[in-house]
C-alpha cells in the first residue's frame, strides 16, 4: 500500500524537503507550493483536484486550469496519477460529464462519494483501473459506525466474491490505520502528519522539539501499518 502524506508541509523548506524524501506525496492545486521539492525529493506523488477544499469554503475551482497544471507535470516520472475533478454533492451525471472531459493521455482517477448509488461504483471499478473512494453526504466523517455500515455496501460492489478489489481502491481522507487496515486500498491519503504535527499533546511528556520531527514520527507510525488484503467476505472459508 502506498502512503500519500498530503502537502504543503509546514516550516522551513528544508524541514519540508527532510520530511518529504523518500515518501509519497499528495500535491493539492490549490497548494502547489511544494511541488517543486516533492518532484525531487518523494518517490512518487499525486494531484489532488482540491474539489473537498473548495466545497467546504463554497468556491468554484477552475476546472481547465487544473488540467492543464496535471498536463504539465504528468510526464514527470514521480507522477503516479491526478485526481479527475469532480463536484463533491453534484449529482451522478455531473461527475460522469467530467469523466468524459478528462484527457486520455493523462492517468486519471475517478472518485466514487459514498452518497453516490452502488451501481456508478460498479460502473467506476468495471472501467477504470483505479477508483478513489470520497467520504460524502451523511458519510462525511471516514471511520464512524454509519461510515462503516456504508463502506460495507460499497465493498460489496468493489470487491469480487472472494473479497478481492475489482479495481485498485485509493481511500481520500483514509490515512488512519484504524481505516486502511481493514480495507483492501492500493493507497490512501491524508494530511494527519503535516496538519497535526503541531498538536504536542499527541506526544505527552516527550516531545520532539519541531514540528518537522513531530510530522515524522506521525508518518512513521502511519507507514508502519499496511492496508487488508482482501474484504472478508460472509461465509468465505479462505483455509
Amino acid at each position: 500500500m502506498i502512503h500519500y502524506h498530503g502537502t504543503p508541509v509546514g516550516g522551513t523548506r528544508q524541514d519540508a524537503a527532510r520530511f518529504l524524501l523518500g515518501r509519497h506525496a499528495l500535491v493539492p492545486f490549490l497548494r502547489q507550493d511544494d511541488i517543486g521539492v516533492v518532484a525531487e525529493a518523494c518517490q512518487s506523488f499525486v494531484f489532488d483536484n482540491s474539489a473537498f477544499s473548495a466545497w467546504k469554503r463554497g468556491a468554484v475551482l477552475d476546472f481547465p486550469a487544473y488540467i492543464r497544471w496535471c498536463e504539465e507535470w504528468h510526464r514527470h516520472p514521480g507522477f503516479d496519477w491526478a485526481l479527475i475533478p469532480d463536484v463533491i454533492e453534484g449529482n451522478e451525471a455531473d461527475n460522469d460529464a467530467l469523466l468524459a472531459d478528462w484527457p486520455a493521455h493523462v492517468a486519471g482517477v475517478p472518485v466514487w462519494h459514498l452518497h453516490e448509488s452502488l451501481g456508478r461504483l460498479d460502473r467506476l471499478v468495471s472501467e477504470w483501473r483505479t477508483v478513489a473512494l470520497g467520504s460524502s453526504g451523511q458519510w462525511a466523517t471516514p471511520g464512524t459506525s454509519d461510515w462503516w455500515v456504508r463502506m460495507t455496501d460499497a465493498m460489496a460492489v468493489a470487491c469480487d466474491e472472494q473479497g478481492r478489489p475489482r479495481a485498485r481502491l485509493h481511500g481520500l481522507r483514509m490515512l488512519n490505520p484504524k481505516v486502511f487496515t481493514r480495507l483492501p486500498l492500493s493507497s490512501a491519503d491524508s494530511t494527519n502528519a503535516t496538519m497535526n504535527c503541531g498538536a504536542k499533546d499527541r506526544f505527552g511528556m516527550y516531545v520532539p522539539p519541531t514540528a518537522a520531527q513531530r510530522a515524522a514520527v506521525i508518518a512513521e507510525r502511519i507507514e508502519l501499518n499496511n492496508s487488508a488484503a482482501f474484504w472478508p467476505v460472509p461465509g468465505l472459508d479462505l483455509i
